[in-house]
């Protein structure tokens, strides 16, 4: 369950691209959570702070359908707070929910938008670094970020202030990447495009050809027997990273399957510990 000190609304008044509706937010399962009409922000602020002062904003995956807000959001925040670093659950609408929202394709990544501008606008308020805002994303929801690090001079949503929405950087938990045919998560696809997407989408969408040398210095972590979403994905992303000159690091498991969080059971291994080494070596913290 959430302990954030914080529940924040993404949107002060209404709420951009949506329209009334019957669907209503609950919780299919534990941890899981799907109708999402409000979007928000869970803050966690630890006691302490890294001299750095990061912030990272974590977008939990679910296909695009649901969003996995324990083991992939509150639980990853927690771990963040004990380094000093403040973290952010988000909690963003979904395309599958057409009903309520005027452009499916866009709603999830308008989101994600206003969530990296919402934290460095408060920057003060928060106690952060603006320069030191990060995303982690997984499974779709780490489509959702590699999006947000290769398509931000698109704004989708209203920025007077023309904050930067670029991540500071990046940390993809066995993510979508890619739309295309031989790698993609056709449920993700199907629920963020549609059955019948058209070429240009598909491409527009497959991250690893979206890649430029202004995409954020990116973690990846995915398991080789992900048979969900294909290992493939990391690979081509990192791949592209590389091409581009952009700072990148890839660790890819033998074994844990797809979705194992914090925790992978079939490797006892603390992996997150992997990600802090990575931020101090990029000066992400100290």
């Amino acid at each position: 369950m959430a302990t954030a000190q914080t529940v924040i609304p993404l949107y002060m008044g209404s709420i951009p691209n949506s329209k009334p509706c019957n669907v209503v937010e609950k919780e299919p399962a534990p941890g899981r959570v799907s109708g999402v009409i409000i979007p928000v922000l869970y803050a966690y602020l630890p006691e302490k702070r890294d001299s750095i002062n990061s912030a990272v904003i974590i977008c939990p995956g679910g296909g695009y359908a649901r969003l996995a807000m324990d083991h992939e959001g509150h639980e990853m925040a927690k771990e963040y707070n004990k380094k000093g670093i403040a973290a952010f659950v988000l909690k963003y609408r979904l395309p599958i929910d057409a009903a309520c929202v005027e452009n499916p394709e866009t709603v999830a990544l308008m989101d994600a938008q206003q969530a990296i501008k919402l934290v460095r606008d408060r920057a003060i308020e928060f106690n952060i670094n603006p320069d030191k805002v990060g995303v982690m994303g997984f499974s779709a929801g780490g489509h959702l970020a590699s999006t947000l690090g290769t398509d931000f001079t698109n704004s989708l949503i209203p920025n007077a202030e023309n904050t930067n929405l670029r991540p500071s950087f990046l940390v993809l938990g066995y993510p979508v990447i890619s739309f295309t045919d031989s790698l993609a998560h056709k449920g993700s696809r199907e629920n963020m495009l549609g059955k019948n997407a058209s070429a240009e989408k598909i491409i527009l969408y497959s991250n690893e050809l979206q890649v430029t040398p202004q995409t954020p210095p990116t973690f990846l972590i995915q398991a080789a027997d992900d048979n969900a979403v294909k290992v493939e994905n990391s690979i081509e992303f990192f791949l592209a990273l590389k091409k581009n000159k952009v700072p990148a690091e890839i660790h890819i498991l033998q074994k844990g399957g797809h979705g194992f969080g914090l925790h992978n059971k079939a490797e006892p291994s603390f992996w997150l510990d992997e990600v802090f080494v990575w931020m101090k070596t990029n000066k992400f913290m100290k």
